[in-house]
């Protein structure tokens, strides 16, 4: 085993995983509303509250709230959040059955499984301010990876936290001496700017600002492809060098995470604070109208019809809002999304590979893995004691493959990583088709979009920042402050 020094730790691989991702088992859930009360003392139990659902009224008599708020993800409850912190009353609306948005995890026979691969970087400015990490009881990955290349594993290693390893990287072929010193220097350019500045500053593709750099293609392709390909979605690093330098700099300050619970903690944590009977679950709306109103209507699949006195946010993904807002001058999706598979395996805890918390990233440019790792030497608790989880991610939705083609073609690829006899006895438990993965990042983007489609309605998601964790936290608080300063300033 040979190793390159990396000043960096892991990346946040897919900051987001679409709520419309959907998997050979997966459930639909086309019940009727239903409101569900948190409790402040648990916040990884969601407990539906008796309450019967709204009834569909006559125009007279149509309920009002504050503000509605459209999509319980990040973004949802981030702008649901500030709202309370105003004391400004709200509904939150949930199209499917749980909130979470992308950001969920499903329990399959005792396993626990995001879905979608999720690393969480506690170095994110926003989610600093919002999350209680300690509660979390987040669970760290090494600062490095694992790169497979030419038949053998070669390790990537923060220096500042794995000095030893990071020292014996000098003979590998990942990269050369100068690539090393290029990294070093990389991160002292992120570290000396803002986060303001780095995410308005001139852009090209990250693939662009890497040549420049001076990188040799060995480490683009063996270690940057791999690498922040499976970040972005995009092995062609066509992704804007804002981003790229944004997350640069959050890998070099920040741990590389799991909750303990699951990645689902996390947007349960903040759930937990809103009010009692603010969010209401299975309830998807079509429509929004605000013409020759006096305040926002949004009516529901169901029939029901909701009225705002303030506003409404639509905080559902780019394709889903343009949808919801056609018509008007909303988001219009112009560029390709993101897509991913990532596939679940099992296996019994005393018979994998290895026992290190480390991320393992194709680097061979063969074959269909992106990367891959085992979750439940990250966090024990993603399993039975007795079994472990392996979590592998590919890059695209391979539409023209089944769930078991592609199973099978994984356990082909990862027998010559880590041998046959031990991937053979892998069980196969879930594969997820993450049709919207993240938002299409590529240059010109506009990293500041202004959330207000007009005076009463607005948008936020990670389409409208930076398409990680901090990004949809950013665009719910902002979509919030926008619709407060507005309402500040209307006469009465």
């Amino acid at each position: 085993m040979t190793i390159i020094t990396l000043p960096l730790s892991l990346p946040c691989y897919s900051p987001f995983i679409s709520l419309s991702s959907s998997s050979s088992s997966s459930s639909s859930s086309s019940s009727s509303p239903k409101r569900i009360r948190f409790n402040p003392q648990s916040s990884s139990q969601l407990s539906p509250n008796t309450s019967s659902p709204i009834q569909t009224p006559s125009p007279p008599s149509l309920p009002k709230t504050g503000v509605i708020v459209i999509g319980a993800g990040l973004a949802g409850l981030a702008a649901a959040t500030h709202l309370n912190s105003n004391d400004i009353p709200f509904l939150l609306l949930e199209a499917s059955d749980a909130i979470g948005g992308r950001v969920r995890t499903d329990i399959v026979d005792g396993f626990r499984l995001d879905r979608g691969f999720q690393i969480f970087i506690t170095a994110y400015p926003e989610a600093q301010k919002l999350l209680d990490y300690q509660s979390l009881n987040l669970q760290k990955f090494y600062s490095g990876a694992r790169i497979f290349y030419d038949g053998q594993f070669h390790t990537v290693a923060d220096p500042l936290r794995h000095f030893l390893d990071s020292a014996k990287s000098l003979a590998n072929p990942i990269g050369s001496v100068v690539d090393k010193l290029l990294i070093g220097s990389t991160r002292i350019r992120v570290l000396t700017r803002s986060d303001e500045d780095i995410l308005s500053a001139e852009e090209v593709p990250t693939f662009e600002l890497l040549n420049k750099l001076g990188f040799s293609d060995s480490i683009i392709g063996r270690f940057f492809r791999p690498f922040f390909g499976g970040i972005f979605f995009d092995r062609e690093l066509q992704t804007t060098s804002r981003l790229f330098d944004f997350i640069f700099k959050c890998l070099a300050l920040g741990d590389n995470t799991l909750p303990a619970n699951g990645i689902s903690a996390i947007p349960e944590q903040l759930a937990a604070r809103l009010p009692s009977g603010s969010i209401l679950l299975n309830s998807r709306a079509v429509s929004v109208d605000l013409d020759g109103v006096v305040s926002p209507i949004v009516r529901l699949q169901s029939g029901e019809v909701l009225t705002s006195e303030l506003g409404v946010i639509v905080a559902v993904e780019e394709p889903v809002a343009a949808q919801l807002l056609a018509g008007r001058k909303g988001p219009v999706q112009k560029k390709p999304v993101r897509s991913t598979v990532c596939i679940y395996f099992s296996a019994n805890r005393d018979e994998i590979p290895v026992n290190d918390p480390v991320l393992f990233l194709n680097g061979s440019g063969k074959g269909i893995v992106n990367n891959m790792f085992f979750a439940t030497n990250v966090a024990p608790s993603y399993a039975p004691p007795d079994k472990a989880l392996i979590s592998v991610s590919l890059i695209g939705l391979f539409e023209g493959e089944s769930d078991d083609e592609l199973a099978n073609k994984v356990v082909q690829e990862l027998s010559g990583w880590f041998g046959e006899k031990v991937v053979g006895k892998w069980k196969y438990l879930r594969t997820y088709r993450v049709g919207y993965a993240q938002p299409n990042q590529c240059p010109p983007t506009d990293i500041n979009k202004n959330p207000r489609i007009e005076s009463g309605l607005y948008v936020c998601g990670d389409y409208l920042t930076s398409a990680t964790f901090d990004g949809a936290l950013v665009s719910g608080r902002r979509a919030a402050e926008c619709l407060l300063k507005d309402r500040a300033l209307t006469p009465p």
